[in-house]
């Protein structure tokens, strides 16, 4: 059998080292061959693939980013995205393909199944949003750079007695700002799950400088206040229809310095968060991902994701992961109400 492999949509810490286990079991063990698609669905639309074997794996475990390039490519939204997957991997005579991504890239692979192509997904995002696993790898090296970036401004704020807003990524849900934020000792933490009140932010806000203590406000970047206006400096949509987010923060440390009269400074954390060298965590549920994906194609189970639940890799339908993002419950973002204010 001839397995390909992309990745596609953002990069994130783990990719190579999924990449790393899929090819080094399927070759050791199941005795598959290999091709890489180049930068996700743009690869598999135009031809870009690449040979892939142990060889080409090797060493690439710490590194971040991905070998394959990604791009937000999506076959679907074009006439006859599908026919030209279809032919690229028939000329290429590969027999089943294995998609990293987020919910775009494994929503086009579930879709790809809907029309006969031979899918396995594999789910990785720092945004830890897919449905149907516990968590996805890249969220947990993202969470750490976030916390230490929060670490570092708590002296910078507490040394001008200012407001510090840092912005973390996170369209749809607030994972990484909830867990950054608390692991961070943020006094405020806004997450696209909650429309929140400026004027509570104020309130909280106004609390700590009463005790002399400069407050941190960590705020996803798909946070809205409550009257809905969603803050964004980009209004373009990319291939699968998402505005290109960003302002929030900057919006925010406006706001606070009028409500309350002192400085507010903004820090956006981007692409930082996706970048560099992954966690170890990372580095492990990547590459137990990889193995059981590669798993699944032996045992032509497609159509199929593989997904972390507790401490098990399970198969669950590429359908069941992709019918929605997996979001903040309510019930444990009010369990660290305590630290507000």
């Amino acid at each position: 059998m001839r397995v390909g492999v992309l990745t596609g949509g953002g990069d994130c810490p783990g990719l190579n080292a999924a990449i790393r286990g899929i090819v080094r079991k399927g070759v050791e063990v199941h005795g598959f061959e290999f091709v890489g698609v180049r930068d996700g669905w743009r690869g598999a639309l135009e031809g870009a693939i690449v040979p892939l074997d142990v060889p080409a794996v090797r060493g690439i475990l710490p590194r971040g980013g991905t070998i394959l390039g990604s791009s937000r490519t999506n076959p679907l939204a074009g006439e006859g995205g599908v026919d030209r997957v279809r032919e690229t991997l028939a000329e290429y005579e590969v027999d089943a393909l294995i998609a990293i991504g987020g919910e775009d890239t494994l929503g086009v692979a579930a879709a790809l199944v809907g029309e006969g192509i031979q899918v396995v997904g594999v789910p990785k995002t720092i945004d830890n949003d897919v449905a149907g696993t516990d968590y996805t790898f890249g969220f947990d090296t993202a969470v750490n750079i976030a916390t230490e970036a929060i670490d570092r401004l708590h002296t910078t704020a507490e040394s001008h007695t200012r407001t510090l807003v840092v912005e973390v990524m996170g369209r749809h849900s607030g994972w990484i700002a909830l867990h950054s934020g608390i692991a961070g000792g943020a006094n405020v933490i806004l997450i696209p799950e909650q429309p929140f009140d400026i004027g509570q932010v104020c309130a909280w806000v106004e609390n700590r400088f009463t005790i002399r203590y400069a407050p941190i406000v960590v705020v996803a970047e798909g946070a809205v206040p409550q009257e809905g206006q969603m803050v964004v400096k980009d209004s373009s949509l990319d291939e699968f229809g998402h505005v290109r987010l960003s302002g929030i923060g900057e919006w925010l440390s406006h706001e606070i310095a009028d409500h309350t009269g002192k400085e507010a400074r903004t820090t956006v954390l981007g692409h930082i968060q996706r970048g560099g060298t992954p966690s170890a965590f990372d580095r492990w549920l990547a590459t137990r991902f990889g193995l059981r994906a590669i798993d699944a194609v032996k045992d032509r189970d497609f159509g199929t994701m593989v997904a972390l639940r507790g401490t098990d890799i399970v198969r669950i339908p590429l359908a069941e992961a992709t019918v929605g993002t997996k979001g903040v419950d309510p019930a444990l973002y009010s369990e660290f109400g305590v630290f507000f204010g």
